[in-house]
């Protein structure tokens, strides 16, 4: 995997950087990357965490050194077989749209010229991939928004986004774990559990994920239903 660039962060981290812009064929290489990382260095990794362009792991130095995860990550191949190694899920999200639920809508609708009702059918024929996990736990950052949906993040944040909210951000879509400041734009709500500590694995979506959302009538139908 040609062009990376492998930098310390401080004694026990390292991080390979694999370009500068969002987009599914780079999220794809940090995908890989981070399954051979994982796979090559086994326990000694104590994380492993895959983003837009970059792929940083925590590591235990009782067990080795900074220069050989350095060199694990330069020469980390990509793997012959697809990431998606029949792991994909494709999940289906619930959502309950509307001011009452999207602070945002009717204003972001009117900013790119749709109707409220266009935004939303727009927004839910497209199909999202979960590119990496961060910010809150479990909040996912999605691909997959269409470019006519696509509207810069408001000017002045909340200083409480509710749970569940689903936003927009740019190019960007991702559920609100849990309540939190936040500058992203509210289209609408969903009672989906996103991070849960008691469950196994804890947060609801994991990278590669496919998503699907749909229009529901009443907040209490809005969950997610994982495909069979």
């Amino acid at each position: 995997m040609p062009g990376i660039d492998v930098v310390p962060v401080g004694d026990a981290a390292a991080i390979a950087i694999l370009g500068e812009t969002i987009d599914e064929a780079t999220v794809r290489a940090t995908w890989q990357l981070a399954d051979t990382v994982r796979r090559r260095m086994g326990e000694s990794a104590l994380d492993v965490v895959p983003a837009y362009a970059s792929v940083l792991v925590r590591f235990d130095p009782t067990r080795v050194g900074l220069a050989q995860v350095m060199a694990c990550l330069r020469g980390a191949a990509t793997p012959t077989e697809s990431i998606d190694g029949g792991r994909v899920r494709t999940l289906r999200v619930g959502v309950r749209f509307g001011v009452e639920f999207g602070a945002d809508l009717d204003e972001t609708a009117n900013e790119v010229g749709l109707t409220v009702q266009r935004y939303v059918r727009t927004f839910c024929a497209a199909e999202y991939r979960v590119a990496f996990v961060g910010f809150l736990a479990g909040f996912p950052y999605l691909l997959g928004l269409p470019p006519e949906l696509a509207t810069p993040r408001r000017a002045t944040p909340r200083d409480r986004v509710p749970a569940g909210s689903v936003a927009i951000a740019g190019a960007q879509c991702g559920i609100y774990p849990r309540v939190s400041p936040g500058g992203w734009r509210l289209l609408g709500t969903t009672r989906a559990t996103v991070f849960d500590h008691t469950r196994t694995p804890p947060a609801l979506f994991a990278p590669g994920d496919r998503v699907r959302f749909e229009v529901v009538a009443r907040l209490d139908d809005a969950g997610a239903e994982v495909e069979a």
